[in-house]
């Protein structure tokens, strides 16, 4: 970690993806906080072309900043899709200055967007890990849990009336001595009818043939 004047308005520190900038006085909308530099790569430079890390700062289709050197405090400034802070690109002077977006307190992380084509390249595939997408990410796993619990509420209360209607036919179908209901009393009544009906049929017949 790269040492750093205590009269600088900032320090390395602990972030939620590494190492990151914070800053230690308050810094005003506007101002410079500290330029992003390293050796300049020419991409007419054969010898350039192979030089590959996350820290190539690209000011036009020529010329690119390698920021890996450790003195460049710069490169530890980490991106966020809602920043406080914002690169000041001049091509011509190739000079890259990173100024404040917004007022910045003591404490709070200095970040700023890097841009469409690095965010596609290196973090959209494992997920941005900045304040803002992190609170969009949080507030969706709420809405899931709470789609869930209503979900599972629904199957309750759905499984509660099943089990009440079950409950209530097979009340109707039970007498309290335990023998079947209504229908069934029936029964055994059609039953009983049908066997004096036999009875009494049976006697006649004897009568007769005597």
């Amino acid at each position: 970690m790269p040492a750093i004047s205590s009269n600088k308005p900032y320090r390395v520190g602990r972030s939620r993806t590494g190492l990151g900038l914070f800053a230690t006085k308050p810094i005003k909308k506007g101002a410079k906080i500290v330029r992003y530099f390293g050796p300049l790569l020419d991409s007419r430079n054969k010898k350039h072309e192979d030089i590959e890390n996350k820290y190539l700062f690209e000011l036009n289709g020529r010329w690119t900043i390698d920021g890996s050197v450790r003195k460049n405090v710069a490169r530890y400034i980490n991106h966020a899709c809602r920043p406080n802070a914002e690169s000041d690109v001049s091509a011509r002077k190739r000079k890259v200055v990173i100024r404040a977006i917004k007022n910045i307190e003591p404490g709070e992380e200095i970040n700023y967007d890097y841009g469409t084509d690095y965010f596609k390249a290196y973090l959209k595939p494992i997920g941005c890990k900045c304040a803002s997408c992190e609170k969009k990410r949080k507030k969706l796993r709420a809405e899931q849990r709470e789609k869930k619990k209503r979900a599972k509420a629904r199957a309750e209360r759905k499984a509660a009336k099943a089990k009440a209607a079950l409950n209530g036919h097979a009340a109707n179908g039970k007498l309290l001595n335990g023998h079947g209901g209504k229908s069934a009393v029936k029964k055994m009544a059609a039953a009983k009818s049908t066997i004096f009906a036999t009875a009494k049929s049976g006697n006649k017949a004897r009568r007769a043939s005597a």
